[in-house]
């Protein structure tokens, strides 16, 4: 059950303007990369779940994020269909994040009061999901449609809250263009998930890497 009611949820994602997301079949490995993000002052993390056993993994994954890291809001992505948001949400999932707009989903969040994110990408499908209740639209894919779509949208439909995931770093130019087109917050994956030559997570440099955007993030918004 989640801890964070989905207007709590919001407000986070729009003081912090970051989510991080990633997906790793090993409980050990999630758990450092979300304290290192954790520690990078993140206080969301998007749990990718696209592998098999994933729902084993985030349900222990959000066991420890309650009990180490206190103000960590755990959610999940790359949910497809109503069940599955079910199933996230009977293991604590605060938030889910979905590749489509599907209203199964949405009624299945709505009922639980919990804060869905559709992937939507017209000004149709943005429309939809406001009416079905969405507080946050995920575009995506992001770099598919840039800034100047937010900007587009933000014209007729100021009141719309986007969250690009997909064609976003943690650089001061990409955060800028975002930012100054008007989304809420943004989401970010491979580009904040550094890894060593081996092929390995580097956690030191992924807590500095959340630092840093998030720094960015709060410059850009003073």
């Amino acid at each position: 059950m989640a801890q964070y009611t989905r207007l709590e949820v919001a407000q986070v994602m729009k003081d912090t303007g970051m989510v991080p997301l990633f997906f790793h079949n090993d409980i050990e490995v999630s758990k450092k990369v979300l304290k290192a993000c954790y520690n990078g002052g993140a206080r969301l993390m998007e749990f990718t779940a696209r592998g098999d056993f994933a729902h084993e993994v985030f349900g222990e994954l959000t066991k420890y994020a309650i009990k180490e890291l206190p103000g960590m809001i755990m959610g999940v992505g790359s949910v497809t269909d109503g069940a599955a948001a079910s199933l996230y949400m009977s293991l604590g999932a605060n938030f889910i994040v979905t590749p489509v707009l599907r209203e199964d989903i949405a009624i299945a969040c709505n009922r639980k009061k919990v804060l869905w994110s559709p992937g939507c990408g017209t000004l149709s499908e943005i429309a939809k999901a406001e009416e079905l209740g969405c507080e946050i639209v995920k575009l995506f894919p992001g770099d598919i449609y840039g800034p100047q779509f937010v900007k587009g949208i933000k014209g007729p439909q100021p009141w719309t809250s986007i969250m690009p995931t997909g064609g976003v770093s943690p650089t001061k130019e990409n955060l800028e263009g975002w930012f100054n087109a008007g989304v809420t917050c943004v989401g970010m994956g491979s580009k904040l998930m550094a890894k060593d030559a081996d092929g390995n997570f580097d956690y030191e440099k992924i807590e500095s890497k959340t630092k840093g955007a998030l720094d960015i993030i709060k410059e850009l918004r003073k």
